[in-house]
C-alpha cells in the first residue's frame, strides 16, 4: 500500500511538472531528472501490486488536458512516458533479474542440501547393511564357538584346570555376542538388503551339526532363497545360544509356488541345564527384528512362537502369479 502511494506521488509531480513546457525553468528541468531517478530506485526496490491501474490513472488524467489544449494533454502523457513509466520499468526489471539470479542461487543451494542429503542417506542404509551382516554372520559363529567350548565343558574326563579355561572361553563368547547386539543395536536403523549368499543351508546345518548341534532337517532338493539361508542362520544361532544341548528341527516346505521355513526347538530348564545362557528367549533381540523388516519388504512375514516349552520360528513366503493370471 505505501510503496503503491509513493508510485503516484512520483507519477503526480511529474505529470504537474509537465504543464506549460514552453516555459520551463532550469529547476523544472531538473525536477525531471529527480523523478526519473526516483522512478528507476522505486522500480528497482519497492514492488507495486496492479501498478498498471496507477499508469493508467495517470495518462487518463493528462490526456484529459487534451480536451483543453491538445498539445499540452499530448506533451503530459509523453513526459510521463519519458520520465517515470520508462524509468520505473528499467528498475522493475533489474529488480526481476535480481530475484531471478537469487531464486537460481537458492536453488542450487537446496539441491547441494538434497544432494548431501541422499549421500547421507546412503551412508545410513549401507551402515546398516553392515550392522545387520555382522549380528547375523558373526552372531552366528560366536555362538558356534559358545557350542563347542560347552560340550568340551562337559566332558567326564577334562582335567579342571581346562575345564576352567574352557569355562572362559564360553563365557567371553557369550559376553562378544551380548557386546555385538549391543553395537549392531546402536548401528542398526533400517537394514538394506544384503549381498548374495554363498553358502547353502545345507552347508549352514552341517556346520551347526559339527559344532555340536542336533539338528533335525527336512528341505526340497535345489537352490533356496538368501532370504531363507538367513531365517534359517538366526534361528539356530538363537537355539545355540539359549538352548545349546537341545534338539533342533528345520523344515522347509513349497507347496503351491507358497514357501514355509520353520524352525523349531524345545527350550532348556535353567536349572538342569548347566549350558543355559538364562538370556531372554522371547523373540523380541534386534536380530529377529530386523529379520522381520527384511521379510516384510520381501513381501513375506516372519512368526514367533514360544508357548514356555518349545520355541518356534516360522517365515512364509506368498506365491508369485505367474505372468498372465489375474487379469
Amino acid at each position: 500500500m505505501r510503496n503503491g502511494a509513493l508510485l503516484a506521488i512520483l507519477l503526480a509531480v511529474c505529470a504537474g511538472n509537465a504543464v506549460d513546457l514552453d516555459t520551463i525553468e532550469v529547476w523544472r528541468q531538473l525536477a525531471f531528472v529527480v523523478v526519473a531517478v526516483a522512478a528507476y530506485l522505486h522500480g528497482r526496490h519497492l514492488p507495486v501490486r496492479r501498478e498498471w491501474q496507477l499508469f493508467l490513472a495517470a495518462a487518463v488524467v493528462c490526456a484529459g488536458f487534451a480536451v483543453a489544449e491538445f498539445w499540452v494533454g499530448v506533451g503530459m502523457v509523453a513526459v510521463l512516458a519519458l520520465f517515470t513509466g520508462l524509468p520505473w520499468l528499467a528498475g522493475r526489471f533489474r529488480r526481476q533479474q535480481a530475484e531471478l539470479v537469487a531464486a537460481g542461487q537458492d536453488r542450487v543451494a537446496h539441491l547441494q542440501r538434497e544432494g548431501e542429503l541422499v549421500a547421507e542417506h546412503a551412508a545410513l542404509r549401507e551402515r546398516a547393511r553392515i550392522a545387520s551382516e555382522l549380528h547375523d554372520a558373526l552372531g552366528h559363529e560366536l555362538a558356534l564357538l559358545s557350542l563347542r567350548a560347552g560340550a568340551l565343558e562337559l566332558l567326564p574326563d577334562l582335567p579342571q584346570r581346562h575345564r576352567e579355561a574352557v569355562t572362559e572361553v564360553r563365557a567371553g563368547a557369550v559376553a562378544a555376542t551380548d557386546r555385538l547386539r549391543e553395537v549392531v543395536g546402536v548401528l542398526r536403523e533400517r537394514a538394506a538388503p544384503g549381498p548374495p549368499v554363498a553358502e547353502t543351508v545345507a552347508d549352514l546345518v552341517e556346520r551347526a551339526r559339527a559344532a555340536g548341534m542336533t539338528v533335525t532337517a527336512e528341505f526340497p532338493p535345489g537352490p533356496l532363497d538368501g532370504d531363507v539361508y538367513r531365517v534359517v542362520r538366526e534361528a539356530l544361532t538363537n537355539a545355540a545360544r539359549h538352548a545349546p544341548r537341545a534338539p533342533v528341527s528345520l523344515r522347509v516346505r513349497s507347496e503351491r509356488g507358497e514357501l514355509e521355513v520353520s524352525v523349531s526347538n524345545p527350550l532348556p530348564d535353567p536349572v538342569s541345564d548347566p549350558l543355559d545362557s538364562g538370556a531372554p528367549r522371547r523373540g523380541t533381540g534386534s536380530g529377529l527384528a530386523g529379520l522381520r523388516e527384511r521379510l516384510r519388504d520381501a513381501g513375506a512375514t516372519l512368526a514367533v512362537h514360544d508357548d514356555g516349552g518349545r520355541f518356534t520360528v516360522t517365515a512364509r513366503w506368498p506365491a508369485t502369479p505367474a505372468p498372465g493370471e489375474g487379469r
